[in-house]
């Protein structure tokens, strides 16, 4: 397949990267006013194409394909604080038909996209490169609105007008390209075999609705409305020189009048003082710390955390100044320094004593150096003040684990994984406390949970057939078993459309 082609696809079905080149080729985060600002009729609401049902059911697909093929952060800290200001913009859109989930990807690559039922994919890239949190809400407010708008389904619909495509195959190849660009590419060239140059300008049609859209809930938020041109152009005054920028930063050009047009926008809107939160800052700190690249980003920025940002942000305010010790507190944690974290970390827990961030670490660092009770009765008296806390509820957990309390961590983990269904770390350590008390059928349970979400429905299945055939006949476990095994068998045959 051509680079003119596969650029053409990315463009046309996910106008979504946030991008900056000597030509200004900016997928524009665009801003609002309190009129339709002349926008051009985009068509229906896709209803003739694929139901909400539908819709769900592609996003479960696609997702699970993401987890097998793409670098997702499965940090429960940093997860929570993607949901949690990810769901604040959420509540305050329009025609939200969906419940939404927000996944970070492990990539230097500046980028976002959204795809059916409400997923939302943001590179950790992100984190590193805004400077305040209404620049990282800027970006997510866009790809909620093209969620919210049904942007992708109309661009089905757009295309099965035009010239019929097979959209499943595609659709997932060009969302791990997205993610895992090496991967995704080889992928989409086994795919797909041609598309239409057409689509290109129907989709920047989806990208003035979403930028129209965007902002104003930005703005609803409680964020400033000019964190979207700010951001914007700081990216283009970024690349502006790059003798060779990604390929990610190509794919969607757009005229110089968008930058102009979101700075008037937003000021018609107002700027507004917001001081990003403590849950910002420390986010960004771990994210760089913990999944950052030490062989440094694009232009030999630095990838990962380094005591010049540390250095910078002792400087600041009171926020920059608490996430800078948590920062060095990680450097030396990553450094295997685990004293020295142990010294850094503890009066920031006196300061704070639940601060799930700071309990975080200060467990890692007992658990790395064999004080697993410790940890125990830190997050035992943490968690009576903020039962619901997830955070909590996996390190206890996993504390309880390597204290070879593995019932108890069952116990918290049975409780998790029911009303966490989706998240790999509950159901990883659930087989962890099984296989620690000799309770293989329970373990292959779990795993095949794990393997499940990754898409290797075959596979889990097998894990579970294994499990019923191990437990008395009759049993209520195995009744549940072989439940899990029908409901996973529909689920392939839902499933087949997409393959």
């Amino acid at each position: 397949m051509s680079t003119r082609l596969r650029k053409s696809l990315l463009a046309a079905l996910f106008s979504t990267t946030l991008v900056a080149t000597t030509t200004l080729c900016i997928p524009v985060i665009a801003a609002v006013s309190d009129t339709t600002s002349n926008l051009p009729d985009i068509g229906t609401a896709a209803g003739g194409t694929l139901s909400i049902n539908q819709e769900l059911l592609m996003g479960d697909f696609y997702v699970r394909q993401l987890r097998a093929g793409a670098p997702l952060i499965n940090d429960p800290l940093l997860s929570n604080y993607m949901n949690s200001l990810g769901k604040k913009l959420v509540s305050k859109a329009d025609s939200v038909k969906t419940p939404f989930h927000f996944y970070l990807i492990q990539n230097d690559e500046i980028n976002a996209f959204a795809f059916f039922g409400g997923n939302v994919v943001l590179h950790s890239s992100l984190l590193r490169e805004t400077d305040d949190e209404s620049e990282l809400a800027s970006v997510m407010a866009h790809e909620i609105s093209h969620v919210t708008q049904r942007h992708l389904a109309r661009a089905m619909e757009e295309q099965q007008r035009n010239a019929p495509l097979t959209w499943a195959g595609a659709l997932g190849s060009i969302l791990l390209s997205m993610a895992n660009p090496q991967a995704g590419m080889a992928a989409l060239s086994t795919t797909l075999a041609g598309t239409q140059q057409g689509m290109i300008s129907f989709t920047q049609a989806n990208e003035q609705e979403a930028d129209r859209i965007g902002i104003r809930v930005l703005q609803l938020s409680g964020f400033d409305p000019m964190g979207m041109p700010d951001f914007m152009q700081k990216l283009a005054d970024k690349y502006r020189y790059a003798s060779k920028p990604p390929e990610m930063l190509l794919t969607h050009p757009m005229p110089d009048s968008r930058m102009s047009d979101t700075r008037s926008r937003a000021s018609q809107l107002g700027h507004r003082e917001v001081q990003s939160s403590q849950d910002y800052f420390l986010a960004k700190i771990r994210a760089l710390g913990m999944y950052g690249n030490p062989n440094g980003g694009f232009n030999g920025d630095s990838g990962s955390l380094n005591q010049y940002m540390l250095d910078e942000y002792k400087k600041g305010n009171a926020r920059e100044q608490l996430a800078a010790n948590y920062g060095q507190a990680i450097l030396a944690y990553k450094a295997k320094q685990y004293d020295e974290a142990r010294n850094i970390i503890q009066p920031l827990l006196t300061q704070q004593p639940n601060n799930v961030w700071f309990l975080d670490l200060a467990t890692d660092i007992d658990l790395e150096q064999n004080r697993a009770p410790q940890a125990v009765s830190r997050l035992e008296q943490a968690i009576k003040g903020q039962p619901a806390n997830t955070v909590l509820q996996l390190n206890l957990a996993n504390a309880y684990i390597e204290a070879r309390q593995p019932a108890k961590a069952t116990a918290i983990l049975n409780r998790y994984t029911y009303a966490n269904p989706v998240d790999l770390n509950g159901w990883d350590l659930l087989a962890k406390a099984s296989a620690d008390q000799g309770l293989r059928d329970e373990e292959l349970a779990a795993r095949a949970e794990n393997v499940a979400l990754s898409g290797q429905l075959d596979q889990a299945i097998s894990m579970l057939a294994s499990a019923s055939s191990s437990v008395p006949t009759g049993s209520l476990k195995q009744a549940r078993y072989d439940a899990r095994i029908d409901q996973l068998r529909q689920l392939q045959q839902r499933f087949k459309q997409f393959e």
